[in-house]
């Protein structure tokens, strides 16, 4: 299946937009163990369990992506998550609506505490080129490897501070 996606760093007020927002528990591991951006993902989100496959349709353009999932039992999902360990990401996920599009906002656990990305997905291309940018966004990081859920796992958001306080960003939290 064909993914058109965009990722955002989000600004301070995004807090008072997640409020009344629902949100599920997430973990990610990404497999295998590497330096680079890994496109293998084991996921449990609440009670679904999943992998997924995803890579450019373009190389360099993460905008636009071939995915594919493949839906898990949780026996096979744990079965997994024994066999891997270090690639690993726990965030909460929360959806957001305005203006007739979803966001997906996902608030970092753990180490990386502080870190927000916001991804929305789109139909087609088409779409995603009418797309205007909301103001509670301070940048677009859609083509920024270092912001790939492969290249976060590991790191801490003191590993990623230098990178985002060139954005502007500054450490937000979510009680």
């Amino acid at each position: 299946m064909e993914e058109f996606e965009l990722t955002f760093l989000p600004k301070q007020g995004i807090v008072e937009k997640l409020k009344g927002c629902v949100f599920k528990e997430m973990l990610d591991i990404y497999v295998p163990v590497s330096p680079k951006h890994v496109a293998l993902r084991i996921r449990k989100s609440g009670q679904k369990f999943e992998m997924t496959k995803k890579h450019p349709v373009i190389e360099g353009d993460a905008s636009h992506q071939l995915e594919t999932t493949i839906p898990l039992t949780e026996e096979e999902f744990n079965y997994f998550e024994g066999c891997v360990s270090g690639m690993r990401i726990s965030k909460r996920r929360y959806i957001y609506e305005e203006n007739n599009y979803t966001y997906e906002v996902d608030v970092f656990q753990g180490d990386l505490a502080g870190l927000i990305l916001v991804d929305i997905e789109f139909t087609g291309i088409e779409e995603k080129s009418k797309f205007v940018v909301p103001d509670w966004t301070l940048a677009e990081v859609t083509q920024d490897e270092s912001f790939a859920g492969g290249m976060l796992c590991g790191k801490k958001y003191s590993d990623m501070e230098e990178k985002l306080e060139k954005f502007g960003y500054q450490k937000i939290h979510i009680q």
